[in-house]
């Protein structure tokens, strides 16, 4: 940034300043939206019946780009984390509860990085989802420790192809 031009440090530090003003999340998904209600949750082409669940938007654009899952998302807004004070109480956990025991979703595809965070976060969401509908996980194809935005299309399709009901 030091060797920018004022002109291009000011242009960027208003671009940002744009941004956070227009963008916010999704009422109904928690993803990042310009509208009220993302352009995923209004596509009436989704299958309403089918929520994949993932910690970050950048999961959801990771997903996306594979063009293989057509169903709606839930973003929890990041992992149950002790060590960082981050409980359930933190992250969009009971809205998820709420939609589900709601709506008539078929299946819940919970499909958080698998860190130990994760894990502890995906068991407790489908102990917590499994009474209102069938609750699986992707597979692991991801290494443990990795994170989904990194991962390439070719893998996260083969993790959603191979996941399996939470037992």
């Amino acid at each position: 940034m030091l060797k920018r031009s004022e002109e291009e440090v000011q242009a960027l530090a208003t671009a940002l300043v744009e941004a956070k003003k227009q963008v916010g999340l999704c009422r109904v998904c928690f993803h990042l939206s310009a509208e009220p209600v993302c352009n995923i949750c209004r596509n009436q082409e989704r299958l309403k019946d089918l929520l994949c669940v993932v910690a970050d938007p950048r999961d959801v654009i990771a997903l996306e780009k594979t063009r293989e899952y057509k169903g709606l998302y839930h973003v929890l807004g990041g992992v149950i984390s002790p060590m960082d004070g981050i409980g359930p109480e933190q992250l969009n956990i009971q809205p998820l509860v709420r939609r589900v025991s709601q709506d008539k979703t078929k299946e819940v595809i919970l499909a958080i990085s698998p860190s130990v965070e994760g894990e502890t976060t995906t068991l407790y969401v489908g102990q917590l989802l499994k009474p209102f509908t069938k609750v699986t996980r992707i597979a692991f194809g991801l290494p443990m420790g990795g994170d989904l935005e990194y991962a390439d299309e070719v893998t996260l399709t083969r993790a959603m192809e191979g996941r399996r009901e939470i037992e």
